[in-house]
């Protein structure tokens, strides 16, 4: 592999999902105060703030934090495509494979969510920031299969289920299109 395209990759992939971070943040109502919240809010302020500006949001659905997530999967597979084969990608499969792209990424950023919250509920006793926030984040999506799952004993299934679901809806879309999400 390319070193250059790794760290490409890396590097785009990991802002990409601070901002979509925002984004699901802002969807969650989570708490903004929250040390974590602090973090992507000040790393991804800068450039959207301006773009708020501009571009309203759509119900809870931060818009500009989304097209600006648009916009860099959309250089980093220009710089990929032009690395890799010397020329710029057309700009409609450019802009196909910004999309697919941003549905994957969000997809793998709901699983690190929640794998890292269940992690973090094993380890961490007591009030931790970082575990606040996941949880914030992902009990939205949690409490409608802690409603319909039967009480455990303490052992929360809800998680698995969530994953579960989102892999097979991953796996669905893929074998519906023909296109890997």
């Amino acid at each position: 592999m390319n070193p250059f395209v790794f760290l490409i990759n890396t590097l785009f992939d990991l802002y990409i999902m601070v901002v979509l971070l925002r984004v699901w943040l802002q969807w969650a109502r989570a708490d903004f105060y929250n040390p974590f919240s602090q973090f992507v809010v000040k790393a991804t302020q800068p450039v959207v703030r301006p773009l708020r500006r501009v571009i309203p949001p759509i119900g809870p659905i931060d818009t500009a934090s989304v097209l600006f997530a648009l916009v860099l999967i959309a250089v980093k597979l220009t710089l990929l495509t032009f690395i890799e084969k010397g020329v710029a990608p057309a700009l409609v499969p450019l802009l196909i494979g910004a999309l697919l792209s941003l549905v994957s990424t969000v997809f793998q950023l709901i699983i690190y969510v929640v794998f890292a919250g269940v992690i973090l509920s094993w380890i961490i006793q007591g009030y931790h920031p970082v575990a606040a926030a996941l949880f914030q984040l992902t009990e939205p999506m949690l409490r409608p299969i802690r409603r319909i799952l039967p009480n455990m004993g303490g052992l929360d299934l809800s998680p698995m289920v969530l994953l579960i679901g989102l892999y097979f809806i991953r796996y669905l879309i893929a074998y519906l299109t023909g296109i890997s999400v």
